[in-house]
């Protein structure tokens, strides 16, 4: 295999002490999480105490100032665990970042402190019942009332951390008739008269994600609360854009390390179970399918890990963030679903890893925008775009 070159001995430290974390406190209550529809918030609390929220703010707003390197060996950790239900990568390094470029100094010191201590936790609404990666076809709406406040008005739908969520970013649109350039992001906290939760929604797979539809009926939001106040109202639509390479490159970051994870334990499945007399691992079948399975998972790991020094360096685009995200997740599907194979009857039953990582598996190629998105984003930046 490969030696991979990114990390340090810090980072691997680092990765050690979040991985005995996933021991003590997740790993013994995912099931029964998975049971009751989302994970007890007292493992927020503990993650803040621990340093394992918001690594990579600036110190001055409760971070450590660490690199996106920490992020990503916990994203490996999570992933690689079948962790599926822990939202900490939405809440850190998408959430927060949100705050952290675009926000006010008072939103900075009013929302980043609590969210590294897990205090509060971070959502972000973009998806609706009729726009889901479509984000210029949003039709919530936020409009300037006299009193200088906005009167939001809306649903989302398939909301991560929107059950558990004490502050959530909207996607709405302050002046509509501009459509895209008529779009802001808001910062609503739980309690604003008028902003419900929805029920929490019954998935295929990640099921102690509290994924969760949230309604907006004439939610008076302060103009103090739109991201970045005046300098950044109407600029909604170009902030997401800045940001989806890195929300893209996380799902295929995860797509490789769950990938991993699969082979890793087929592999030990196959050498202890017998057909025939015969180790399952003996048949050239199993042997050749999880040979093709690893070279596969280590090649797209070069990329990735190339992706990460390209994103580290300031360099990381659209197209090619579009493509980690779109092979990724494609690879990590047929990955699960050869494992499953290899587990014969028993990759069928939900006790075993592979069996929920298949069902988790799935969401990957739909969210952070379709994989049909993904390659029109890349065939633009070829030049070959269609209208």
């Amino acid at each position: 295999m490969i030696a991979r070159t990114l990390f340090s001995p810090d980072h691997e430290t680092f990765r050690d002490s979040f991985r005995r974390f996933c021991k003590q406190e997740i790993e013994p209550f995912h099931a029964d999480w998975e049971e009751q529809g989302y994970v007890d918030r007292e493992v927020w609390r503990k993650a803040g105490e621990n340093g394992f929220l918001c690594m990579t703010l600036p110190e001055q707003y409760g971070g450590a100032g660490a690199d996106r390197l920490y992020s990503v060996a916990q994203m490996e950790e999570l992933s690689g665990g079948g962790f599926s239900g822990i939202g900490f990568g939405l809440h850190n390094e998408i959430v927060a970042p949100y705050i952290l470029h675009y926000g006010t100094e008072a939103q900075k010191q009013h929302y980043l402190p609590r969210m590294a201590s897990g205090e509060l936790v971070g959502a972000i609404a973009m998806s609706e019942p009729g726009a889901g990666s479509d984000l210029q076809g949003v039709k919530t709406t936020a409009l300037l009332q006299p009193d200088g406040s906005y009167l939001l008005n809306g649903s989302k739908t398939f909301i991560t951390n929107g059950w558990h969520a004490d502050l959530v970013i909207v996607v709405a649109k302050t002046d509509p008739a501009a459509g895209a350039k008529g779009t802001s992001l808001l910062l609503v906290e739980r309690g604003m008269p008028g902003f419900e939760k929805g029920k929490r929604l019954k998935k295929l797979g990640m099921k102690a994600q509290d994924t969760s539809e949230l309604f907006f009926d004439n939610v008076r939001v302060p103009a103090e609360n739109v991201l970045g106040g005046a300098a950044q109202l109407n600029r909604g639509f170009i902030c997401l854009m800045e940001q989806l390479p890195w929300e893209r490159l996380q799902i295929a970051i995860g797509a490789v390390a769950a990938g991993q994870a699969a082979i890793d334990w087929t592999l030990a499945y196959v050498k202890e179970r017998k057909v025939f007399g015969q180790p399952v691992a003996s048949y050239q079948n199993t042997r050749y399918t999880l040979a093709e399975l690893q070279t596969e998972i280590q090649v797209a790991r070069v990329f990735v890990d190339k992706c990460i020094e390209l994103l580290q360096a300031g360099q990381l685009d659209t197209a090619t963030a579009s493509m980690a995200k779109y092979w990724c997740s494609d690879l990590q599907c047929k990955v699960m679903d050869e494992c499953v194979q290899l587990h014969g009857g028993y990759g069928y039953m939900w006790e075993y890893p592979i069996t929920r990582a298949y069902a988790d598996a799935r969401v990957q190629r739909i969210y952070g925008g379709t994989n049909e998105i993904m390659k029109e984003v890349i065939t633009r930046a070829m030049g070959i775009g269609g209208r």
